[in-house]
């Protein structure tokens, strides 16, 4: 891929792939070494998290048109070798964290798509991508799955930080579908998610023990967005830019 020219984005907005059934297949040794590859770099670079668990599911047979769009993801990855996180030193140390999910994001079986990220203050330290493991039936139940499981991890931070001495209470995650937030928080929501998986429903002793605060933030400054779907050049960078990637 040296001599290729280089992406502004990794994936277009436009871009969706299915299992492609009829597409010339493509050495699934080699399709499945680039995803690795790749799935170290995510470690690093957020902005490609996305595009690579997306890609990562059609390994077991890919296609021409799998290869085409991992392709693509080298060639951005060509003309932004020099973008990375920003760490700062000095200001807050607050956790805090965005959840997002894109309803029936999966084109093949109709699953959402989790996204979630977490800050210690203006610090992005932990970000994810993954469809979830059984079909919503809305909007709401898909982003009621997304804030559990960010709440999980926040959880998580919060027991590995207390070994330092640093006890985070009532940590901000931000959602942005009031009826999850509902759901969440109001015990007269409850009685309509019966169908949801009860382990999901830890979220809600969480916010009853005030290990986190669930809190409505508007679409457009959810930095979780970029861990569920594809953008438009403008968007997508916007996006990156309030995760803090900056080019060095």
């Amino acid at each position: 891929m040296n001599d290729s020219s280089p992406e502004l984005i990794p994936f277009t907005a436009q871009t969706c792939l299915t299992s492609d059934d009829n597409g010339n297949p493509v050495d699934a040794h080699r399709y499945r070494s680039m995803i690795g590859s790749l799935m170290y770099l995510t470690a690093s670079r957020p902005d490609i998290t996305f595009a690579v668990c997306y890609c990562a599911r059609f390994q077991a047979n890919p296609k021409e048109s799998h290869e085409k769009v991992v392709k693509r993801i080298f060639r951005y990855l060509k003309g932004s070798s020099r973008l990375g996180l920003w760490y700062p030193k000095g200001g807050n140390f607050d956790l805090h964290a965005f959840s997002d999910s894109d309803h029936a994001g999966c084109r093949i079986n109709r699953k959402s798509v989790t996204g979630g990220c977490q800050y210690l203050g203006e610090c992005l330290v932990s970000w994810q991508s993954n469809k979830q493991t059984t079909v919503s039936l809305s909007t709401g139940e898909a982003e009621y799955i997304a804030a559990s499981s960010c709440c999980c991890q926040v959880l998580w931070i919060q027991h590995q930080m207390m070994d330092y001495g640093i006890n985070f209470l009532h940590t901000p995650l931000f959602c942005d579908n009031e009826a999850a937030v509902g759901i969440a928080k109001n015990p007269i929501h409850h009685t309509r998610t019966k169908h949801i998986e009860t382990r999901i429903h830890a979220i809600r002793d969480a916010q009853e023990k005030g290990f986190i605060d669930i809190i409505p933030i508007e679409t457009r400054k959810q930095k979780a967005d970029l861990f569920t779907k594809t953008f438009d050049k403008p968007r997508f960078y916007e996006l990156i830019s309030m995760l803090e990637l900056i080019s060095f």
